[in-house]
């Protein structure tokens, strides 16, 4: 189908994830601004280059299929299977193809990505962004034009146009189709919050047919709050999803609420009949286990603030700075995950950059000066 179109296209296995440098989940910065020229002169300069550029279809066929180490596989199969629930590996799966296709579209030069997002699909991801905690970004995940990653940007062109008019349109017009099953392809309604959400809005579209017309005008007004996110620095961005951090915010907000709430919930005091002592949360309070320390679990937690070793695992320490550097929908993603050492090195070796630079900005922070300091 792809050769009948007579454009170039890319043939990319989703096992390349895994060899992806860490520049991916760093904003690059973007494009000078260069004055506008004229259309046709462009277009035909991109028909020039691509007919001169074109390969032979004996070349494309063996180019366009190319070749996965099964350690690779291997790799992506445990990455995967490391969510416990189906709704952090939908999640974990579409931030890892969004990093292949921003990585392609640098290598292979292209400024611009657009993405096949309908009307239903925008209505839907709207409704589960905001259950799974993605209310700061949901500008960004359902709006036009997405700008997050700085040098390349992703647009939607087909989210004014649901899925049932592209239907009858490709039924109409005899347009091919391929459909590919995904993760909770054949399940149940409740198996994931992905799933529910859909189940949910295309039932309700049945009975009232203005539902996903309505979800999406108000995605339309939705706008990020943060003007300046372009020019923040990679330690203000989200890990896996580069979008701005909404973690750092005040003491009376929805998010450290939601934090009390959880506290609360899962502390069992040792007065109710049935319960058992209470079980630490490992995020606030040192692993269990002897202590090097001779000063016990006090003395412990201190060293490990001050960067000092411990006798504990080096998980514990690992996932509690990894969180740090999440947004709150990734942390629940990351939370529903076995272990973090399944992740792609390009993620656990940025991790690693930020926090040596965050601990160097707190070494210097005596000898830095803030603004207005310096003058009479």
């Amino acid at each position: 189908m792809f050769k009948a179109t007579g454009f170039p296209f890319h043939t990319v296995a989703l096992e390349q994830v895994m060899d992806l440098p860490s520049s991916v989940v760093a904003m690059a910065p973007s494009p000078s601004e260069q004055p506008a020229s004229n259309y046709k002169e462009a277009v035909g300069h991109f028909l020039q280059s691509t007919s001169s550029s074109r390969s032979t279809p004996q070349d494309e066929e063996q180019t366009s299929l190319p070749e996965v180490p099964e350690a690779h596989t291997h790799f992506l199969q445990q990455l995967i299977g490391s969510a416990k629930t189906l709704t952090a590996r939908q999640d974990l799966l579409n931030t890892l193809r969004q990093h292949l296709l921003v990585h392609t579209a640098r290598t292979e030069g292209y400024g611009k990505v657009m993405l096949g997002d309908n009307c239903t699909r925008l209505a839907v991801k709207l409704l589960t962004s905001i259950t799974l905690g993605r209310g700061a970004q949901l500008a960004q995940d359902t709006g036009f034009s997405d700008a997050r990653y700085g040098d390349i940007t992703l647009v939607r062109p087909m989210r004014d146009y649901s899925a049932k008019e592209i239907a009858y349109y490709n039924h109409m017009f005899s347009v091919a189709s391929v459909f590919t099953p995904s993760l909770d392809t054949k399940t149940t309604d409740k198996a994931s919050i992905q799933r529910l959400t859909e189940s949910f809005v295309t039932k309700l579209q049945e009975d009232f047919p203005s539902t996903v017309s309505t979800i999406y005008r108000t995605s339309e007004k939705l706008q990020t709050t943060c003007r300046s996110s372009a020019k923040a620095e990679p330690s203000d961005k989200c890990l896996l999803c580069v979008c701005a951090l909404d973690t750092a915010v005040e003491n009376a907000s929805a998010f450290q609420a939601t934090l009390t709430s959880e506290q609360l919930s899962q502390t069992k005091y040792p007065g109710a009949a049935g319960t058992e002592i209470p079980r630490q949360n490992p995020e606030s309070s040192a692993p269990s286990g002897q202590c090097c320390s001779s000063g016990g679990a006090e003395d412990c937690g201190r060293a490990e603030r001050g960067g000092g070793g411990c006798c504990s695992s080096a998980k514990e320490p690992e996932t509690t700075d990894l969180k740090s550097l999440l947004c709150y929908s990734c942390q629940l993603t990351l939370k529903d995950m076995s272990s973090v050492e399944h992740l792609p090195q390009y993620i656990l070796s940025e991790a690693q950059r930020r926090q040596r630079r965050s601990q160097m900005r707190e070494e210097i922070s005596e000898f830095l000066l803030e603004d207005g300091e310096g003058g009479d």
